[in-house]
């Protein structure tokens, strides 16, 4: 990565392989569930199905936390607030 990183932005680089660290992935069983045993005559209405689960959870901020907004995350972040090294 050359591009220069604002002094307000902290990269936090999670180990390789793991895909339990990262909130994006705990989504999928959330996005998945509209489309479980069902049959999608185009890919348009594949895509209209998950547009439509999608809106549904915007509405549920609470099921997205639950699932994506793990215990340690904050300490983690406070932790790196201060001066910035480089």
């Amino acid at each position: 990565m050359n591009d220069p990183v604002p002094e307000h932005i902290h990269l936090l680089f999670l180990p390789l392989y793991s895909p339990e660290l990262q909130p994006a992935e705990h989504l999928w069983p959330l996005t998945n569930a509209a489309l479980v045993n069902q049959h999608f005559a185009t890919i348009e209405d594949l895509e209209d199905a998950q547009f439509a689960r999608c809106a549904a959870l915007q509405q549920r901020p609470d099921l997205v936390r639950s699932t994506t907004c793990f215990h340690w995350w904050l300490k983690r972040i406070v932790k790196r607030w201060g001066p910035r090294r480089n």
